[in-house]
């Protein structure tokens, strides 16, 4: 089991930053795939970034490459989801999910692929 936790999630203008956080429990970041979505009022779930274990570089929804960067910190046992130059359509709900599986790239954008969820943390984006 894995137990996933955000936090970081607020209100920002448009062309600011947040950065959001989200704590493991129940398995080290080393041994999960990771992947950060995102959720609108009366849209669907969207892909934001996705990092493997067997692969040292995330990849990026194309909506965000160039803004958002991944990392983790596997002494903390957190992921982080810095977010730049934000836009007003990046107001959503984000949610943190990982699997114990190893995902080949195809399938890390599939929600579907993810067990575990935390919450959702909401940012919004607005003047």
């Amino acid at each position: 089991q894995v137990q996933l936790v955000e936090s970081g999630g607020g209100w920002v203008q448009p062309g600011g930053s947040l950065r959001l956080s989200c704590a493991a429990s129940g398995r080290t970041l080393r041994s999960i795939d990771m992947a950060w979505f995102r959720q609108a009022p009366g849209k669907e779930r969207e892909f934001v970034v996705a990092s493997r274990r067997s692969s040292g570089m995330p990849n990026y929804g194309n909506s965000v490459k160039g803004r958002f960067t991944f990392s983790r910190d596997n002494a903390k046992n957190t992921a982080y989801l810095q977010m730049n130059s934000l836009l007003s359509e990046d107001t959503a709900v984000y949610y943190c999910a990982a699997t114990t599986r190893g995902l080949i790239l195809s399938s890390t954008t599939d929600a579907n692929q993810y067990d575990y969820w935390g919450q959702g943390t909401q940012v919004t984006v607005s003047s």
